[in-house]
């Protein structure tokens, strides 16, 4: 997933860095999302204070720090079939 220009920023960053750093130096960023909009600072402060010992990390913490804007069609699979309980169409096989 490609979140702008997110990504090249927290790269260039100098590791380790806080929490509180990266929402100090990039919080105002806002991230476009196929079903809205986040500020990088709001994402990051869902992890909590945490020290990032490099760029992946803090990656990582911002994919987590993400809420379901951040993917397409909620609850869409074409590949699994619902669980025993769930109502929904009929299998159709081509």
């Amino acid at each position: 997933m490609r979140l702008n220009h997110t990504g090249e920023l927290i790269d260039a960053h100098e590791f380790p860095a806080t929490t509180e750093e990266l929402i100090e130096a990039y919080g105002d960023q806002t991230i476009e999302l196929p079903n809205g909009t986040a500020r990088l600072g709001d994402v990051l402060a869902r992890a909590g204070s945490e020290t990032y010992v490099n760029a992946d990390d803090a990656h990582s913490a911002l994919l987590c720090g993400l809420g379901h804007e951040a993917i397409g069609r909620r609850y869409y699979s074409d590949r699994d079939a619902y669980a025993m309980g769930e109502d929904g169409p009929e299998q159709v096989s081509f």
